[in-house]
Order: structure tokens, then C-alpha cells, then sequence
């Protein structure tokens, strides 16, 4: 019996695995913590620059005419998730350690995915060009919207760092390199068009490099000792639950507005995505290097089930729309 594509593990959650995996076996210590620190602030700053590179304005642009699509995603990606985020530590106070119930509202205002969004968006014959724009726009966004919500819902865990300094860190490190990477796309697009798997390489290492710092300080603060496999598994079925609720939210917003089959598709999968690639880089910036292990926890995890079960869903979805007239359904 072949084993189904969509069941099989994404090859950079498992080497973020390795990474955790890493750290809590050889954890980074004292100044060569602060050397790695310096390493990942620029590779943060380079992969933000390569996030503005790749983008281009026309493309994006080229979806931006269905308005009430990209409210819908907004609308949930920074009011619907937050709101839910907040419900989920009011209905059980208990349910999760406060450190991963942080990272549960971290989750809910980071933006959506680009990449994968636009991928599954085209897997289910759904609306590309809209996905293009709704996506990027979010991301666009979540550089100003994402640490102002993290400020408001996050002021309490004694870990966030947005001060003065920290928000020069996030212009710095984050929006300046977005901007310049746009503003030299007529230079680099094509470059990067070229050589993908340097730019693959950088991404992903940063990312990773992120992480292993991250659990290294982690693990010096004796974050294992904090965290049980039960609330490890408590943590996965409340991200798993996060999701099913957006996902048939955002189905039935769609159709109760009047979407045809194309634009549910877009809208259902730009709003349920949260970006690992943004979030990670940007809990570096805004949170203490003690706190960020436990708190990109639920990031990773959700990153993890939203590919299996949104690949899932694109397929049979695929096969649902393979004529314009027939209307998609979630299962």
C-alpha cells in the first residue's frame, strides 16, 4: 500500500525537529550565544529582503479588484484568530501552560502564508490571482499589525520586548529589508528567479538558525522541565480544533456572501494560513530568548497539520471543481 503524499512529514518541520533535537543536545552558551544572535538577526534581515525581491507589485495587484475576498481574509487573519485565541484561555484557564497559551495567541496574529496558499489556491482550481494579492497584502501588513496585536494581547508575559528598541529592531531587521527588496527587484528578481535553491537555502536557514537559538536558550532556562507530553498533546488537539473552526468559518462566509466556487477556495485557504516563515523571524525580534522556545511551539505544530490537512482538502477539492459550475463543499 502506497503511503499518501499528504501523510508524509514536511521535510523543513522535520529539520526544525532536528533543530530542537540539536539544542536540547548541544545548546549554544554564553558569547557564542551572542555570536549566533548576530548571525540570525541578519539572516532575518536577508530573508525579509528576499520576502520583498520575490513579490512582484503587478502580479499581486492583479487580484486586488475582489475587495470583499481580501476583507474576509484580513478580517479573520487579525480579528477572527485573535478573538478565538482569547475564547480558547477563557472557556479553560487550565487547559494549557501559560507559556504555550502565549504561544496559541502569537499564533493567532502572525499573517498568512504566501507560498503555500497561492500553491493549494492553485491545486483547487481556485481564484490564483486574488490568492496572490490577499496573501502578499497580509503578509505586507502583519509587519505593522502583527506586533501591535502582540503588544496588546501579549503585554503580560513579562517576555515581550517592544520598546523603543525593539521596534527600531522590528524596522531594521524586518520592514527595511522588505522595502529594499522590492525597490531592487529590477536588479535581483531575475537572479533569484535563477538560483532558487541558494535562495531556498538562505530562507530555510535563517529559520533554522532562529529555532536552534531560540531552544538553546530554552533549554539552558529548562523549558523540558516546564512542558509534559500530555500538554504537548493537549497543545496539538487545541491547534487541531483552532483549525477546523477557521476552515468551515471561513467556507461558510464565503457562501453566505455570495462567493462562486473559485473565490471560497481562495478565501478559505489564505484565511485559515499562518506564515512559519514571518512568525519565527519575527518572535525573535519581538520576544526574550528564555520564553521563545515554548512560544513558536504552537506555531510549528499548527504549520505542520495546516499543510496535511489543507492539502487534503485541495485535493478533493480539485476533483469537486473540475467544471466552473459545480459548487465546492468541505468535509
Amino acid at each position: 500500500m502506497r503511503w499518501p503524499r499528504w501523510l508524509i512529514i514536511d521535510p523543513f518541520i522535520a529539520a526544525l525537529l532536528g533543530a530542537v533535537l540539536l539544542a536540547s543536545l548541544l545548546p549554544v552558551r554564553g558569547s557564542a550565544a551572542s555570536v549566533a544572535g548576530v548571525i540570525a538577526s541578519i539572516g532575518i534581515a536577508l530573508l525579509f529582503f528576499l520576502h520583498g525581491a520575490r513579490i512582484a507589485p503587478a502580479a499581486a495587484l492583479a487580484g486586488a479588484r475582489h475587495w470583499r475576498l481580501h476583507l474576509v481574509v484580513l478580517g479573520t487573519t487579525f480579528g477572527v484568530f485573535p478573538l478565538l485565541g482569547l475564547a480558547i484561555g477563557l472557556l479553560s484557564p487550565a487547559l494549557l501552560a501559560d507559556d504555550l497559551y502565549q504561544g496559541v495567541l502569537f499564533l493567532c496574529v502572525i499573517p498568512s502564508t504566501v507560498q503555500s496558499s497561492i500553491a493549494l489556491v492553485s491545486i483547487a482550481r481556485g481564484n490564483v490571482p486574488a490568492a496572490v494579492f490577499s496573501a502578499t497584502f497580509s503578509n505586507i501588513a502583519g509587519i505593522a499589525v502583527t506586533p501591535l496585536l502582540a503588544m496588546l494581547l501579549l503585554a503580560d508575559t513579562g517576555g515581550l520586548r517592544l520598546t523603543a528598541g525593539s521596534i527600531g529592531a522590528i524596522v531594521g531587521q524586518l520592514l527595511l529589508p522588505f522595502v529594499a527588496g522590492q525597490l531592487s527587484r529590477r536588479w535581483t528578481a531575475g537572479w533569484i528567479t535563477r538560483h532558487k535553491r541558494i535562495t531556498t537555502v538562505v530562507d530555510r536557514g535563517s529559520i533554522l538558525l532562529v529555532v536552534y537559538i531560540a531552544f538553546s536558550a530554552g533549554i539552558v532556562a529548562g523549558i523540558w522541565q516546564q512542558v509534559s507530553v500530555g500538554q504537548l498533546l493537549t497543545l496539538a488537539t487545541v491547534v487541531i480544533g483552532l483549525l477546523a473552526v477557521v476552515l468551515g468559518l471561513l467556507y461558510a462566509v464565503g457562501r453566505m456572501i455570495g462567493f462562486g466556487p473559485a473565490d471560497v477556495i481562495a478565501t478559505v485557504f489564505c484565511g485559515a494560513q499562518k506564515s512559519l516563515a514571518t512568525g519565527l523571524p519575527m518572535a525573535a525580534v519581538l520576544f526574550s530568548p528564555q520564553l521563545l522556545g515554548l512560544l513558536v511551539l504552537p506555531l510549528m505544530i499548527y504549520h505542520q497539520i495546516q499543510l496535511i490537512v489543507c492539502a487534503a482538502i485541495a485535493r478533493w477539492w480539485s476533483g469537486r471543481t473540475a467544471t466552473a459550475e459545480q459548487q465546492p463543499e468541505l468535509v
